[in-house]
């Protein structure tokens, strides 16, 4: 039978550098502009998509953005083993309209870190997260991930990788090549990009 009232979600993979981590991709958008991590069950309580998605053995991070969920798994699992149950799962949990995000419970969690420029940051901070949200974001999320400011101090940038960035293999490449080396030619008063672990 067909449900009026509710779009057909379709949902897509797509691999990230990451062998850990893919990206499951929906026609629909789960946090427009946004982006929120999710290290551990734990953490996962301002999302009830991210709560139940937990509730599959094999899945060990959750990250969600605009329209997308990258999910990192177990190293025991295989991807071709669990991603239709997954890719069917996103499927019926967004057809069906459940929440993704509870907003409210977001605000106690979230307030850390954000690229987003405050009125009490220095000139320094305010071009490091311009730059971040410019030319940063849109890469790393087409690779399922993100990357938040955290913190600078005398010319070192922390930045902290979530999502498929987080644990990637290739990450302190794309850290120290690609986001190092823009920084420091585009604010000469960086002189070192570094990662914080979660």
């Amino acid at each position: 039978m067909i449900k009026t009232g509710n779009p057909v979600i379709s949902i897509y993979t797509e691999m990230t550098p990451n062998p850990e981590t893919m990206k499951f991709v929906a026609n629909k958008l789960l946090y427009p502009g946004k982006s929120i991590d999710f290290p551990d069950a734990e953490s996962a309580k301002p999302s009830p998509l991210a709560t139940e998605l937990f509730g599959f053995p094999f899945i060990k991070a959750v990250f969600i953005a605009s329209n997308f969920v990258t999910l990192t798994k177990t190293t025991d699992a295989e991807w071709q083993d669990i991603t239709p149950s997954i890719r069917q799962f996103l499927k019926d949990y967004l057809e069906e309209g459940k929440v993704v995000i509870n907003e409210d419970e977001v605000v106690t969690v979230k307030k850390e870190s954000s690229n987003e420029v405050s009125a009490d940051d220095d000139d320094v901070v305010k071009r490091i997260k311009e730059l971040l949200e410019n030319y940063v974001k849109p890469a790393v999320e087409m690779d399922g991930g993100a990357i938040q400011f955290r913190s600078y101090n005398d010319g070192v940038v922390n930045l902290m990788m979530q999502g498929s960035c987080s644990g990637c293999p290739s990450s302190m490449i794309t850290l120290k090549a690609g986001i190092e080396g823009m920084m420091k030619r585009m604010i000469p008063e960086v002189k070192e990009v570094v990662a914080e672990a979660e």
